[in-house]
């Protein structure tokens, strides 16, 4: 066991999960079978409470990480040892565990070695439909709650949990076998794997609850994963460059979107000199390499939107009418109400907040986004250049109401207190 550490047992365990979490559960899958994500689920859950359970009393171990896979998989084969059937798996079972035990290092072994990967590519079996595939890596393999997958679609936490049932109770009626597919398969499982490290970042760069606005690992999971997907042979696709490219440079902006205590740095007050010049480089490298073919996804227009911040050198240099054009094209590609509420924000800062205000509320089926805190706190932005502080200060209070981050819950707070002190002084 380790000396005694500053970081109590149970603060290094919770983080311990944070981290390596979905990754176990993508682990023990890969060995498991797709039909029993479930247990595979509860193994890694349980083996979190025994260690919340042993470690305040037997210290911390000294690799931490290797004892809660160890106990994960530990807990697995006991379960199943427990089944009625026992008899007839016995055997193979026994095998299993120790192929297990003398495992080859993933790296050594020939196609998709990563287990991540492997168990990404599993959800999306072509028998499942498209919401369940990703409700399905999102909550199994990316580790992201009901909660945080149903803020991602703008839906309910209810409803993706009734989703995973139905995904899981299909896998186990029709024994989806874990293996991943032909590489000629691939390319048409690639794009929705894609989209679910795509939305595994935007939780990581943006937290839709919680006490912390940035969750730094599930960002740098995103990265790579995605680059061992660009170093692959048939997966190596313009999309999947570009995908790492707005990853890397929306990355590099991360330290300073926040300030020591912990509060939101607007964009233009960032000191950009606490960008991140190594992931500037690979994401601009990265989007270069995207530019072959004749396809254009959304994935390199937003990259576009992302250099053009990342390049200018101060906020007064930044191309806004540049960044304007790249979001109409994007809302081409990609018509939803979100992309439509972003391309205001360039409106006002192109043509002025009353023509951004007027798009914002013009914007089809915007009703999802009324429910959610950005909508209002874009408008309040909007109303308060217009000179309507009042106006300004309850939909800064709206907004803070909707609001499941802490950090930003805050934020809004004090914009909704500024707009009331500027309608006094008026």
């Amino acid at each position: 066991m380790s000396q005694p550490t500053e970081r109590s047992p149970s603060l290094v365990a919770d983080d311990l999960f944070r981290r390596e979490g979905a990754r176990l559960v993508a682990s023990l899958a890969a060995h498991l079978g797709t039909h029993r994500l479930q247990l595979a689920e509860d193994a890694v859950q349980e083996a979190l409470v025994r260690a919340l359970q042993t470690w305040p009393y037997r210290g911390i171990p000294d690799n931490p990480a290797a004892w809660l896979a160890q106990a994960a998989k530990n807990l697995a084969l006991d379960a199943l040892r427990r089944e009625q059937t026992w008899h007839r798996k016995e055997a193979q079972i026994t095998a299993e565990q120790e192929r297990w035990l003398t495992r080859a290092d993933p790296a050594d072994e020939p196609h998709l070695a990563d287990d991540t990967l492997r168990m990404l590519f599993v959800c999306f079996h072509p028998q499942l439909s498209i919401e369940a595939q990703l409700a399905l890596a999102l909550r199994t393999v990316c580790g992201m709650s009901p909660a945080e997958i149903g803020a991602a679609f703008l839906t309910s936490e209810a409803a993706i949990a009734k989703r995973l049932v139905r995904a899981r109770q299909l896998i186990r009626d029709l024994r989806l076998p874990f293996a991943v597919p032909d590489a000629s398969e691939l390319p048409q499982r690639l794009d929705g794997v894609l989209a679910a490290l795509y939305l595994l970042f935007n939780e990581g760069y943006k937290a839709s609850s919680g006490d912390r606005l940035i969750r730094e690992d599930l960002c740098h999971e995103a990265i790579r994963l995605t680059r061992l997907l660009a170093e692959h042979a048939t997966t190596s696709q313009p999309s999947t460059k570009a995908l790492l490219a707005l990853m890397c440079l929306n990355a590099a902006r991360l330290r300073a979107r926040v300030n020591v205590a912990g509060e939101i740095v607007r964009l233009h007050h960032q000191d950009r000199s606490q960008w991140d010049a190594r992931l500037i480089e690979e994401g601009i490298l990265a989007l270069g390499a995207a530019s072959t073919g004749e396809i254009i996804s959304s994935y390199h227009v937003e990259a576009g939107i992302a250099a053009c911040h990342c390049l200018a050198p101060d906020e007064a240099s930044t191309d806004w009418t540049r960044i304007l054009s790249l979001y109409d094209q994007l809302l081409l590609l990609k018509p939803t109400p979100i992309v439509a509420m972003n391309r205001s924000v360039a409106l006002a800062r192109v043509r002025g907040p009353q023509e951004a205000l007027k798009a914002l509320e013009s914007i089809p089926n915007r009703h999802s986004l009324e429910a959610q805190h950005l909508y209002h706190a874009i408008r309040a932005s909007f109303i308060a250049k217009l000179g309507q502080p009042a106006e300004a200060r309850a939909a800064y209070q709206r907004a803070a109401d909707l609001a499941q981050c802490d950090a930003e819950r805050e934020f809004l707070r004090i914009q909704a207190l500024e707009s009331r002190q500027c309608f006094k002084t008026s």
